[in-house]
């Protein structure tokens, strides 16, 4: 775990730097608070920023990590699952096609899938939902 100091724009992101395993950054004229407030933060799981820097990009988890899903994306999936169409799909759960539309994105962005039979599959094997 790293969290490092950045001179607010000085540098390049600090979220250039992520994938090797930093858990954040923190302004270099931060406080003695600030920076057990980031330690404790950091050790907990949480990814500490910056006020005013870039988010880090959402990209797919590996294989071997689960995702969180929402309970609405896990029914989606389940509608998936079930061969239904987005409208099928919104038919079954009362939701809009559009709504359904934007459940499947997610789930393939979260799953790093790339078709919905891809997504069910990752699905099952990491024991998201059964069928």
């Amino acid at each position: 775990m790293a969290i490092t100091s950045t001179n607010m724009g000085r540098q390049p992101s600090p979220w250039v730097e992520a994938d090797s395993g930093q858990a954040g950054a923190l302004p270099t004229d931060a406080t003695a608070v600030q920076i057990d407030a980031a330690l404790l933060a950091a050790a907990a799981g949480l990814i500490v920023r910056v006020p005013g820097l870039p988010s880090p990009s959402f990209e797919a988890l590996e294989d071997g990590e689960a995702p969180l899903l929402t309970p609405r994306e896990t029914e989606v999936l389940a509608a998936i699952a079930d061969e239904l169409s987005n409208k099928a799909a919104a038919r079954r759960l009362g939701i809009s096609q559009h709504t359904v539309k934007f459940h499947v994105e997610s789930l393939f962005r979260k799953l790093g899938a790339v078709t919905r039979a891809d997504a069910v599959r990752k699905g099952l094997r990491q024991r998201l939902f059964e069928i």
